[in-house]
């Protein structure tokens, strides 16, 4: 093989040929380099087709990982709705219970150790997917527990009101009239004289004309116009609870009459000193005057 080989070329119609000469280990180079890029090439498709299996498999791998992403955090939007629903339950629980005098403030609804789960997350990696599954079930496990001792507590509650039904007829669970509060119960900047001041009650914006209505059964302690001017009306609920309307363009019930939840007692008005139709409503226990949206049940 390594001998010296001649390639004699001959041209046609003229009898001449040309001799090539190529040294025995030339041939042999070319031939080991003709071998070795016809390995490569078949290492190069068996790669690329490696390659493109990979991908594929990736690409379902990516899919299935995609859609338990979506899954669990369509999951955990509904263990978010759940325990915002089930606060909302335990706060009208709760603020039923002050209301008849039965328990303490509204509670903390959280569920133990619920605090640290991250439901909000639109993005997990693949590495915290099977941590939040753990952290769900614990979770659903924590919420079915408080769910039970909750209808425990509402049983309790329904036997009681029960029994204090007139009660809770008389007390101002609703809104008065349909507006949004301009002015919120408590410390305030008078906007006549722009000092710091109390405000006993809440004033609530509306047109001049709108409705209001008794947010519960009780008597009229007064109607007609108020000191300082502008018409108002006062109601008593019982147990010292009383409520009172101010700024009315009229009233439209009269003193000692009794009146029924949703009854009609005036009109929004801009009567007295006003900055603007609204209604002042208050709400007094004892003559102590408390914030009226502790006994609205929204």
């Amino acid at each position: 093989m390594f001998k010296n080989y001649q390639v004699v070329i001959f041209k046609d119609h003229h009898g001449a040929c040309r001799k090539l000469r190529f040294r025995g280990w030339l041939f042999a180079a070319m031939l080991t380099a003709l071998g070795a890029m016809a390995a490569g090439d078949v290492y190069l498709v068996k790669s690329y087709i490696n390659y493109r299996r990979m991908e594929q498999d990736l690409a379902v791998w990516e899919k299935q990982a995609q859609d338990q992403n979506a899954q669990l955090l369509n999951l955990s939007d509904k263990v978010k709705s759940l325990e915002t629903d089930l606060a909302r339950i335990r706060g009208f629980d709760a603020k039923l219970r002050q209301m008849v005098n039965l328990d303490q403030e509204p509670r903390d609804v959280v569920p133990a150790g619920s605090e640290d789960k991250d439901f909000n997350k639109k993005y997990l990696p693949l590495y915290r997917q099977e941590m939040l599954t753990r952290n769900l079930h614990r979770f659903l496990a924590d919420l079915r527990d408080q769910a039970f001792l909750e209808r425990v507590r509402q049983q309790e509650l329904l036997s009681l009101l029960d029994a204090k039904g007139s009660r809770l007829a008389s007390m101002p669970t609703t809104w008065p009239v349909a507006g949004w509060i301009s002015s919120p119960f408590g410390e305030r900047t008078s906007p006549f004289t722009n000092k710091k001041e109390f405000h006993k009650g809440m004033d609530i914006a509306a047109a001049i004309g709108t409705p209001v209505v008794a947010p519960g059964d009780g008597a009229v302690l007064f109607a007609g116009e108020m000191e300082g001017g502008g018409f108002g009306v006062t109601i008593d609920h019982q147990g010292g609870l009383v409520t009172s309307y101010g700024h009315l363009r009229d009233t439209a019930v009269a003193k000692g009459q009794t009146v029924a939840r949703g009854q009609l007692l005036g009109h929004v008005g801009d009567s007295g000193q006003s900055t603007g139709p609204h209604l002042h409503y208050e709400t007094r226990l004892g003559g102590v005057p408390v914030n009226p949206v502790r006994y609205i049940l929204e």
